[in-house]
């Protein structure tokens, strides 16, 4: 965290946090649309099953390596984004529990004590 004397640090631009992050599979789902290309041909395309990939646009399931893989094969999506994307979107949700935060504060009090 950046500090400057006499800023509140939540005000400091490196300091914000997103409020909502973007899923991959929002991004999956724009490319598709703007290559006119429907969900059903999608799937097909990349050999899996229509629902897995309804659940991946929708934000329901991961981007896995596989699907990533797969995806830049057929829209030319760079699959390393795809997976930084996910990893950043799966640290984001975790972060929005505060049971676990609460818990993560613990852990450091613990490693901070050692």
């Amino acid at each position: 965290m950046i500090e400057i004397p006499g800023i509140d640090p939540t005000m400091i631009a490196n300091n914000l946090k997103p409020d909502r992050m973007t899923h991959p599979g929002e991004i999956i789902l724009d490319e598709i649309e703007y290559l006119k290309i429907s969900q059903k041909a999608f799937a097909e395309r990349i050999g899996v099953s229509r629902s897995l990939v309804n659940q991946v646009l929708k934000g329901k399931r991961a981007v896995t390596t596989e699907f990533a893989l797969l995806t830049e094969a057929a829209i030319d999506l760079p699959a390393d984004m795809l997976l930084r994307m996910q990893e950043r979107y799966d640290r984001w949700k975790v972060e929005q529990e505060p049971s676990f935060m609460e818990r993560l504060k613990k852990v450091r009090k613990f490693a901070a004590a050692l």
